[in-house]
């Protein structure tokens, strides 16, 4: 009878094992599939951005012929070279309304929209997390010198004015992706300490504890293994605020007596953390313990 139960034990953890395995596997293929996307934006930036830099050339070019049209023609009438002038003048402006419009159409490749006002322009940037639309915030910027933020809806634990002084004036565009990462990190970590809290509250012991910017995690939480029940305590933290996945997960055990495999277990649970995005961690032990239940 022993025997039977220490197979059927060691069946389970090694299920739970397999399962563990396959959920680093599944996190590593979405950091992957991550890259892969924001490497796809940033080309598509970049062909814009040459795009841009191809008609400002065009442009240039434009003009320089404007201005040898009105040259010669200065010889010959006193007219011509005024409608060179406005001639020269409507490309210019035509150039500058393309480019804010070409720059828009880039930026809501990334999920950055845009709007010309009357003093500057007035963006939306929008946030989602794994196919799931979230919040959007507004930022209203006056165009001069120097460019000012006028009116804006970002949440105040968002390091908007060290973002800005470090970009705002020099690189817009670099300005509002940095703002984006941010913000959509930050929408990243709250929704799935949200889906924990909603969809698998019956592992937690206790509530869920956590910061204004969720970039800092404490709950307590129960897991079944080796055919019982044993009591963790985790803290999660989030060192990179463009990452929506911890940088550090301290588990513990709070048992009296903890095996060897249980301090595998700990270790196990800490990895998993910061290898997958919280709810599907807790899936991974929702599935063990259904399987655990099967067997028995």
């Amino acid at each position: 009878m022993e025997e039977a139960r220490a197979y059927l034990r060691d069946g389970v953890l090694s299920h739970l094992e397999k399962l563990e395995a396959h959920a680093r596997k599944l996190a590593l293929k979405q950091e992957e599939t991550q890259r892969q996307q924001e490497n796809l934006v940033r080309l598509r930036a970049r062909i814009q951005e040459l795009r841009l830099q191809r008609d400002e050339l065009q442009t240039k070019v434009n003009l320089q012929q404007v201005g040898l049209i009105r040259q010669e023609g200065a010889t010959s009438s006193n007219v011509e070279p005024v409608q060179g002038t406005e001639t020269g003048g409507q490309a210019l402006l035509k150039w500058k309304v393309e480019n804010v419009k070409a720059m828009l159409q880039a930026f809501h490749l990334t999920g950055i929209s845009g709007k010309l006002t009357k003093q500057g322009i007035c963006f939306c940037i929008s946030t989602a997390y794994e196919g799931t639309y979230l919040d959007s915030y507004y930022l209203d910027l006056l165009i001069q010198q120097p460019v000012q933020i006028h009116h804006h809806s970002v949440p105040i634990f968002i390091p908007l004015e060290q973002i800005a002084k470090k970009y705002l004036q020099t690189d817009i565009k670099c300005f509002l992706a940095m703002l984006s990462d941010h913000l959509n990190a930050y929408a990243g970590r709250k929704y799935q300490a949200d889906q924990l809290q909603d969809h698998f509250s019956a592992f937690l012991e206790g509530t869920l504890q956590r910061n204004s910017l969720h970039n800092v995690l404490f709950f307590n939480y129960d897991v079944e293994t080796e055919s019982k029940t044993f009591p963790f305590r985790a803290k999660l933290v989030y060192g990179n605020l463009t990452r929506s996945i911890p940088t550090e997960a301290i588990i513990t055990c709070k048992a009296g007596d903890v095996s060897a495999s249980l301090v595998e277990k700990t270790a196990a649970h800490s990895n998993l953390f910061r290898h997958t995005a919280l709810h599907k961690a807790f899936d991974s032990f929702k599935r063990a313990a259904e399987s655990l239940d099967q067997s028995t």
